[in-house]
């Protein structure tokens, strides 16, 4: 706000000179001091938490063990019905299938029910032989095993016709087919298989079968 020009006439203006002055002076002093304590006022809110708070120290807090419990882990329910299915399978070596098997100029299975033309496609190559196992020169345990889980397998990934490799038995004591023998006994005894006959003579002769087996269901 400008001030008023103050004009000096008297002793009388003199004084009334110098009372103004002084009031101005005092105006400037009290906006002046208004100004230092909004300043003062404004510094020590934002400094508020800092002077609540005081100096701050970092705390060395002891490890805290996490005593959440571990989620159980998922139960391999296939590798259990395949355990379960693999003990129930106990392939015996001792079942005589001699009244199961036709033994004509070439040898073959089928369940009842299944019709002699099943067998015939078979022998002639109707089914593609999908995949093998070849059982020649196993141990009798082994190949007992592996022939199991062959036709396992086979069955669960869809697979109708497979080859079965067992050897003629040439080189068992005595030349005779031991084995041969078993693995018939053995595939009587798996219910996916439903025909088997012995292999053409490009795919093994008597040293080898054409094995049928059922189909998967859905």
């Amino acid at each position: 706000m400008k001030e008023r020009a103050l004009r000096v006439a008297s002793l009388a203006d003199l004084k009334l000179v110098k009372k103004e002055l002084a009031a101005q002076a005092k105006r400037e002093a009290e906006a002046a001091a208004l100004e230092a304590a909004a300043a003062k006022k404004l510094a020590a809110q934002r400094n508020l938490f800092q002077a609540a708070a005081g100096q701050v120290t970092r705390l060395h807090s002891k490890p805290v063990a996490n005593l959440k419990p571990k989620p159980p882990a998922p139960e391999p329910k296939q590798l259990q019905l395949d355990e379960a299915a693999a003990l129930q399978e106990a392939l015996s070596d001792e079942v005589d299938v001699s009244t199961l098997l036709d033994t004509d100029e070439h040898l073959s299975f089928r369940r009842p029910g299944v019709g002699q033309d099943v067998v015939q496609k078979l022998r002639r190559g109707i089914w593609s032989i999908q995949r093998q196992v070849d059982l020649h020169g196993l141990r009798s345990d082994d190949a007992r095993e592996a022939l199991g889980a062959f036709i396992r397998e086979a069955h669960k990934h869809g697979i109708r016709c497979v080859r079965v490799v067992h050897g003629k038995g040439l080189g068992s004591p005595g030349k005779t087919p031991v084995l041969k023998d078993k693995v018939h006994r053995w595939l009587v005894q798996k219910s996916e298989v439903i025909a088997f006959v012995q292999a053409p003579r490009a795919h093994g002769g008597a040293g080898a079968l054409m094995v049928l087996l059922q189909p998967k269901r859905n």
